[in-house]
């Protein structure tokens, strides 16, 4: 994927102006920043759901061979959720008010599943999931479509540090087996150093990238390159 001087905002407010990247298919890149910088703004434009103000992204060279995966920040559904693990997993795969799946789709369910260890209580109601499995079950729901780019948006955030190292211990296993290119966003430096091999530091109006052995920052938002 590449990105060219692209710009965007909201209203009058411009969020990102000139953001050059390239993201190598394969690779495990963190995107790294202090709030306000524009992170989610970018994974917005990269949803297409927002429309670059200048510049361009470029996925992998065809946009036709994208396939994006989405896990969201942690959200403490209430325990009265009425989905099942498995059922959450399916939802996007089920067509307006027909509840039913295919033979095929049933099969994509159970291999989302398992690849997320997921097994074991995928009958369990979601909203009694723990933190760890409640984040496994978004993962697995965006890994129904096979994707070749995942985005974690803050994915590990409210999560205790071994669920943290668990989602991304997995998620580094499926990168691997699948090829896939992973986008991260994250403040956890340490989380970050240990499973990412290339970097993009959004700052104010400034953007470093690089490999890990290049980020020189002790804290998010102090810069040392």
């Amino acid at each position: 994927m590449t990105i060219k001087h692209l710009a965007l905002s909201y209203g009058a407010k411009s969020v990102i102006k000139d953001l050059n990247f390239s993201l190598q298919k394969g690779s495990f890149t963190v995107i790294l920043g202090e709030n306000g910088v524009g992170k989610t703004t970018l994974v917005r434009s990269l949803l297409g759901q927002l429309t670059p103000k200048a510049g361009s992204i470029n996925f992998f060279n065809q946009e036709r061979d994208i396939k994006l995966g989405y896990v969201p920040q942690f959200r403490n559904l209430d325990e009265e959720y009425p989905l099942t693990i498995r059922e959450f997993v399916a939802l996007n795969l089920y067509h307006g008010w027909m509840p039913w799946l295919n033979a095929t789709e049933k099969k994509r369910v159970d291999r989302a599943i398992k690849q997320t260890n997921l097994v074991a209580i995928q009958d369990r109601p979601l909203g009694q999931a723990s933190g760890g499995e409640k984040q496994r079950a978004y993962l697995a729901q965006a890994l129904i479509e096979h994707p070749n780019l995942l985005i974690l948006d803050e994915s590990t955030a409210s999560l205790d540090v071994g669920m943290k190292y668990e989602l991304l211990a997995l998620v580094a296993q499926l990168q691997e087996q699948q090829q896939l290119s992973v986008l991260f966003v994250t403040h956890d430096l340490p989380l970050a150093r240990q499973f990412a091999d290339h970097f993009l530091l959004m700052e104010h109006d400034r953007y470093q990238t690089g490999t890990m052995d290049q980020l020189k920052v002790s804290r998010v938002g102090e810069a040392h390159v």
